[in-house]
């Protein structure tokens, strides 16, 4: 079971006015797709986009007789295609991270916490893996991507316990490796950062990211609005930027912010959705010349 976040918050900012269409790019197991379309009465008029295979034989399922056009393919190719084709939206929404099914599912590598292949591909149709990151990259290429991606202080000495301890093949023996970089309890588990860290570098996220945004904006009709939920610092920190490029003050300006600051889930619902605990949401929208 999938629980959307920030439910009550992305309708909010969207506003979905009965008409209206909708662009999801991250539609995942249709969570918001279903709350937003409710609102619209228009699923002819919304496009529901994800890379996950799974999650686009669900979106078929529910949406594939209403009119909905789904698209199996990442936000980026699914952008510059619908840019191509001359298409505008009301409605953009992107949930950008793993989805629970992902970290609920060991065979799909994902998850510290399961004994699983070292996988963690969205795109399962892709061939770079979380294997070929650990046991193929360099020291110097792994010591990166955790500091770039994971933020990790102790990056060079995880980087350099993964390479003596080649080949690892499993999730719980990455986990074991990086947390003996961090001796003692804590809180979060001391492999977290690495997991992220090689997750985004296996699906290209930060990078797929900042091309995409130009394009978002690209597409949404002018007093349409967007709404983009982030689950970690470097996500967040790429919106607000193309945010407040595209927004402010000047004369030029393409956007009007409507969050001055991230919106944070509730407490109620980080006690029924963990996974909302890190969800930031910035919205948008388009101006009116």
């Amino acid at each position: 079971m999938h629980l959307p976040v920030l439910l009550h918050e992305v309708l909010q900012y969207l506003d979905p006015r009965p008409g209206e269409s909708y662009l999801d790019l991250t539609a995942g197991y249709g969570g918001h797709a279903r709350a937003v379309i409710e609102r619209t009465g228009s699923a002819g008029a919304a496009v529901l986009v994800d890379r996950d295979q799974r999650a686009i034989n669900v979106l078929t399922e529910t949406f594939g007789k209403s009119g909905a056009k789904i698209m199996h393919n990442d936000f980026l190719s699914a952008s510059q295609e619908l840019v191509g084709e001359g298409r505008g939206f009301n409605l953009i929404l992107a949930d950008l991270g793993v989805s629970s099914p992902h970290l609920n599912e060991a065979a799909r590598g994902f998850s510290i916490g399961a004994d699983g292949p070292l996988d963690m591909r969205m795109d399962q149709t892709q061939q770079l893996t979380a294997a070929d990151i650990v046991n193929r990259y360099t020291h110097a290429q792994l010591a990166d991507i955790l500091t770039q991606y994971g933020e990790e202080p102790k990056a060079r000495r995880i980087a350099t316990l993964i390479v003596e301890n080649r080949p690892i093949a499993t999730t719980t023996e990455l986990a074991r490796i990086a947390s003996r970089a961090w001796p003692g309890h804590s809180k979060v588990h001391p492999a977290t950062r690495t997991f992220q860290a090689i997750r985004i570098a296996v699906n290209n996220e930060l990078g797929l990211l900042a091309q995409s945004l130009p394009l978002w904006t690209q597409l949404l009709n002018p007093g349409g609005r967007i709404a983009i939920i982030s689950f970690h610092s470097l996500e967040d920190r790429l919106v607000k930027q193309a945010f407040s490029e595209a927004g402010g003050d000047r004369y030029d300006a393409t956007l009007r912010l409507l969050t001055k600051h991230p919106v944070t889930a509730s407490e109620d619902e980080k006690v029924f959705n963990p996974r909302a605990r890190s969800a930031k949401l910035r919205a948008a929208a388009k101006i009116k010349k």
